[in-house]
């Protein structure tokens, strides 16, 4: 159970609550506690009535034996009444003490449930931030089912142990408490024959406990799984269908859940043999109870009374449900330490990004260097970038070129600080990039990644997803730079328009262009452009250059591509291969070396000519 102890901030940050609700579990059970002690006095009150000359001389040795200090005062006043009055009188104070005990029993729910809720809240939370901060690495090591399913059904899981749980575990100590006070007060020998089977209960516990553990760790895994096939199963429906791979797809998830299914079913079975060993186990006991009180009472009919093996089977009956949920707690405990285990793992794993202890702010638009940059992807080993040293002064337009594979993105994610460099140090305007704010750095950077991702909101959210209150007319003059505007206003609801998810109700050259209207909004200091016009046009391709042109004037700007765009009149254009600038310069100087560069352009000039 050590993995449930990082839970404890949690009780100690809703310790009013939780205090109260065991407040409430001790006043309801010491109401119900109180209801076996009467019944015992009514039966032998009737057994009174029906034989007068044996039960009142069992009346005066057993009624005031054993019973709560408020039991004997009820008693005191309805000894005083008639048989009819005591009788009636009893009824009511039953069904007050019923009533009394519910209205703590809503109150002790109201109290721990929704402290459980609270703390479900708070940990969901918790761990949506938690991956917030995690870097790029992390989620190219780890599948989006699973870091779903951590979120949801662990989160979910360690909530059944912070509420249901650990109220019917103290509900479960505040019965046995008093009811065993109050058993052995009353009939030493009784509380031990109604109590023998107990020990073996725990033993069965025990060991069920143990192998309960270990199935919940199992399940818990194969469903990351089987929450993953189907994640990517959607998210790549179109690929499915275009290669008529659904049977296939379909025996993949149907083996996935068959395995679940069979662990889930294994793990029920074990579960399973709890409920019907304390139903057994409360059976045997409750027998055994009366047939030794009755034995008891035959042969010492004076010191002995029906009303007691009454009170004792009502003990019994009070103690069914809180020890038959021994078995259901215990299963929730242990499902709840595997989940917070696995919760825990996450929670735990610091992010490849350390933040500076003195984070510094310096201005974005001066002079940006690469000096001796070296970096090997950590998730695949690949040497992305070697040797590298660029200076990039303010407002320059900086072409990366190269063929794929050559590291022209990896210098995107470098100046975002996406990873950090193996050796080798990038500097805004003389300041380290390990030393700048993070936030700070990243708004003050527009990025188009290569791989455009919109979110299942409305057009105009997703363009102004960057600023937290972008006005209507800059959502539309962004989007009118990246010439889209036209586009979004023939939608059925225009800019209120809902985009699927991932766009993919949109064409790939609408979903770049929204792209770009998004990063164009937050008017940057650097804008990093990753092959961003890949999906669209010749013709709409000029359009949206021609409005870079203007947009840029006085902005530093990398636009990586694999194109070369005659209408962007760069300052500085650099050709990547394996990881090294192979070439630099201007588009002239390239063009007269005649090295890759040139070539590039002359093939990509031979295949825009007019057949």
């Amino acid at each position: 159970m050590k993995y449930l102890s990082s839970l404890n901030h949690f009780f100690w940050k809703y310790r009013l609550r939780f205090l109260l609700g065991i407040v409430f579990i001790v006043l309801s059970n010491y109401f119900r506690i109180l209801s076996p002690q009467l019944t015992g006095y009514v039966v032998n009150t009737v057994v009174q009535k029906v034989d007068a000359a044996t039960a009142a001389k069992t009346i005066k040795e057993a009624t005031p034996k054993g019973y709560d200090f408020f039991v004997y005062k009820i008693i005191a006043v309805l000894d005083s009444k008639s048989f009819g009055e005591r009788f009636l009188w009893c009824g009511i104070i039953l069904l007050l003490l019923a009533v009394i005990s519910g209205i703590f029993m809503f109150l002790m729910r109201q109290t721990i449930i929704v402290m459980s809720r609270l703390i479900e809240y708070d940990q969901k939370n918790q761990v949506f931030t938690h991956y917030q901060q995690l870097d790029t690495n992390f989620y190219k090591t780890h599948s989006t089912g699973d870091l779903m399913n951590r979120i949801s059904e662990d989160v979910s899981r360690v909530r059944m142990y912070v509420g249901p749980a650990i109220m019917y575990f103290i509900n479960l100590a505040t019965v046995l408490g008093f009811s065993i006070f109050f058993m052995i007060k009353s009939s030493p020998k009784l509380t031990l024959v109604a109590l023998s089977p107990l020990p073996v209960l725990a033993i069965t516990i025990y060991f069920v406990n143990t192998i309960i553990h270990k199935k919940s760790q199992r399940i818990q895994a194969l469903l990351s799984d089987l929450t993953t096939n189907a994640q990517e199963s959607y998210s790549g429906i179109r690929v499915i269908k275009s290669f008529v791979q659904e049977k296939a797809m379909l025996l993949f998830f149907a083996q996935n859940s068959e395995d679940y299914k069979k662990n889930a079913l294994s793990l029920a079975k074990t579960e399973a043999i709890y409920f019907p060993s304390m139903t057994l186990m409360i059976g045997i006991s409750t027998l055994i109870t009366i047939m030794v009180g009755a034995l008891d009472l035959i042969k010492d009919p004076m010191h002995h009374s029906v009303g007691t093996i009454a009170e004792f089977v009502m003990y019994i009956q009070l103690l069914t449900f809180p020890v038959s949920a021994i078995g259901w707690t215990a299963s929730m405990t242990q499902r709840a330490a595997a989940s917070q285990k696995r919760i825990d793992e996450f929670l735990q794993t610091p992010s490849g990004i350390s933040v500076p202890a003195i984070p510094l702010r310096p201005a974005l638009d001066k002079k940006i260097t690469f000096a001796n940059i070296n970096f090997t992807y950590p998730h695949t080993g690949i040497y992305a970038i070697k040797n590298f040293c660029l200076e990039i002064n303010p407002g320059e337009k900086i072409a990366v070129i190269g063929k794929t594979g050559s590291g022209k993105s990896t210098i995107a994610q470098l100046l975002l600080r996406m990873y950090d460099v193996d050796n080798g140090i990038i500097l805004y305007d003389g300041v380290p990039v390990k030393n700048i704010d993070l936030n700070y750095l990243r708004s003050n950077i527009s990025y188009v990644p290569q791989d455009v991702f919109l979110f299942s909101e409305t057009v105009e959210k997703n363009i102004a997803f960057g600023l937290d209150d972008a006005p209507d007319f800059a959502v539309k003059q962004a989007a009118q730079l990246a010439n889209v505007d036209t586009e979004i206003e023939s939608f059925s609801e225009g800019y209120k328009t809902m985009i699927g998810e991932r766009g993919v109700t949109l064409s790939g050259g609408q979903k770049q262009r929204i792209s770009i209207a998004r990063a164009l909004i937050k008017n940057p200091s650097v804008v990093i452009f990753d092959d961003c016009l890949s999906a669209v046009d010749a013709r709409t391709e000029k359009t949206v250059l021609n409005n870079l042109n203007l947009y840029l004037k006085n902005k530093t700007a990398i636009i990586i591509t694999h194109r070369i765009f005659s209408l962007l009149d760069f300052d500085k254009i650099i050709v990547l291969d394996e990881g090294s600038i192979v070439e630099q310069g201007q588009h002239h100087t390239l063009i007269k070396e005649n090295g890759y560069y040139a070539e590039m352009y002359n093939r990509q000039q031979h295949k825009e000519q007019p057949i």
